[in-house]
């Protein structure tokens, strides 16, 4: 259940990328405020290098960014860089995310967030981020009408905050298998320097550190586990969290790539 009103016990859990000052939506605080939108759009993506995604995007995101599983909860995420402050998909010319990419949907829920309400996991109350560029009071789009009613723009964020909370879990009960099974092991992603004639220089670089999928131990399985996994859908989520890992590659290619460009342009 989704409140638009605030609670005392409600609370943003963690330290979620994107945001700065999540605030329990409410119609005497946000009365004449909302979003105003720009050119460019996704400025505030733009020193992200990784932000979470969901089990049911695994097959979108593992089109174009390496999966990994961070932290101690072993959350899922997307690569967009290989160090804070930069993401590789958006323009810092422009603002704007690489066209025909896939939009993880915890960007596209940004600036609104859920908060918890403890222990109670099926209830949480709809915050906004106040800090962000998009918060306005003189907005394109109000949270409020005259009314002080929810406006269809702020109706449909709530729907989608509520589809991204029921998606959340699922993906936590996916990790959570994952973990039982022991199939979370920790990974290394390296880059090989290379001269201009493509040959090895040097040894190799770490480029990131993390937790993912062992392919290996996934076949070591019995048969009924297996069959589990496939039959429950996980299996398929796997595969693609081990294809992403292909990722990461052309991420390095396009580091090195703004590199030279902005050393060029220094």
């Amino acid at each position: 259940m989704a409140d638009a009103t605030p609670s005392a016990n409600a609370a943003v859990s963690g330290n979620l990328p994107l945001y700065n000052n999540p605030v329990p939506l409410n119609k005497d605080r946000h009365k004449g405020k909302g979003l105003k939108f720009s050119d460019r759009q996704f400025d505030f993506l733009k020193d992200t290098h990784f932000v979470p995604v969901t089990f049911g995007e695994f097959g979108s995101v593992a089109s174009r960014f390496p999966i990994l599983f961070l932290g101690e909860n072993k959350t899922a995420v997307a690569a967009m860089g290989l160090r804070k402050g930069q993401n590789l998909f958006v323009d810092p010319q422009t603002g704007r995310f690489e066209q025909f990419t896939y939009l993880p949907a915890f960007v596209r829920r940004y600036p609104f967030v859920s908060a918890s309400h403890g222990q109670e996991k099926d209830r949480f109350t709809v915050c906004v981020d106040e800090g962000s560029d998009l918060y306005s009071d003189k907005p394109d789009v109000h949270f409020f009408d005259d009314k002080g009613e929810l406006t269809d723009f702020t109706q449909r964020a709530i729907d989608y905050v509520r589809r991204f909370e029921a998606d959340v879990r699922q993906t936590q009960e996916f990790t959570a298998r994952c973990e039982e099974l022991g199939l979370l092991t920790q990974q290394e992603s390296k880059f090989q320097p290379r001269n201009e004639k493509g040959e090895p220089v040097g040894e190799p670089q770490v480029v990131a550190t993390y937790f993912g999928i062992d392919g290996g131990k996934l076949m070591e399985l019995d048969t009924e586990t297996f069959a589990g996994l496939r039959n429950n859908g996980y299996l398929g989520g796997m595969y693609a969290a081990m294809l992403s890992q292909l990722n990461w590659d052309p991420l390095i290619q396009r580091a090195a790539a703004q590199d030279t460009a902005q050393a060029a342009q220094a």
